[in-house]
C-alpha cells in the first residue's frame, strides 16, 4: 500500500532526534521504530511515523541502570581445594 509518505534516511531521522544515526538503526532493529528496506538493504523510515514519534517524544535511549548497592554482609567463599 503506497501512502505517498516521504521516506527518510537514518541520518535525517537522527538529525530530528539529535542522536547518532547508529542509534536510529538500533531503534529499528529493536522494533522501536518501523523501517523499510530498500532493494540495496538500506533502511528508510516513514516521515509520518517519525513525526508522530517526535511529537510524543516516544523514542529515547534506555536510561542507564542504577548500580547495584553493595551487599550488607560480606559474602565468604568456601576454600578451594
Amino acid at each position: 500500500m503506497d501512502t505517498g509518505d516521504r521516506l527518510l534516511t537514518p541520518g535525517e531521522v537522527a538529525a530530528l532526534f539529535r542522536v547518532d544515526p547508529k542509534t536510529v538503526t538500533r531503534w529499528a532493529a529493536a522494533g522501536r521504530i518501523g523501517s523499510i528496506r530498500t532493494p540495496g538493504g538500506h533502511r528508510r523510515f516513514r516521515e509520518s511515523e517519525v513525526k508522530e514519534l517526535l511529537g510524543s517524544e516516544g523514542l529515547h535511549e534506555e536510561q542507564p541502570v542504577a548500580a547495584t548497592p553493595p551487599p550488607t554482609q560480606t559474602q565468604h567463599r568456601p576454600p578451594q581445594h
